[in-house]
């Protein structure tokens, strides 16, 4: 059964691309863009979800990151 998401595609698709377009706008190599991106998902947990949630919510992340990039 496919996961519904309560956003629309077409704002997460709007955000991806502003996000996008900043590190093509600093011309940043993947390496850096990661670390960036790795540091805002990390700013996002401390700040808004709940510190007994935190470790719960970033493994799901994780699970859902690997998942997304196997072929």
């Amino acid at each position: 059964m496919a996961i519904q998401s309560k956003y629309s595609n077409a704002q997460v698709e709007s955000i991806i691309a502003e996000l996008l377009a900043v590190l093509e706008k600093h011309q940043s190599p993947t390496d850096l863009s990661l670390m960036a991106l790795g540091n805002c998902v990390t700013h996002l947990l401390q700040k808004k979800v709940p510190a007994e949630a935190r470790e719960a919510v970033a493994e799901q992340f994780a699970k859902a990151l690997s998942r997304s990039v196997k072929s």
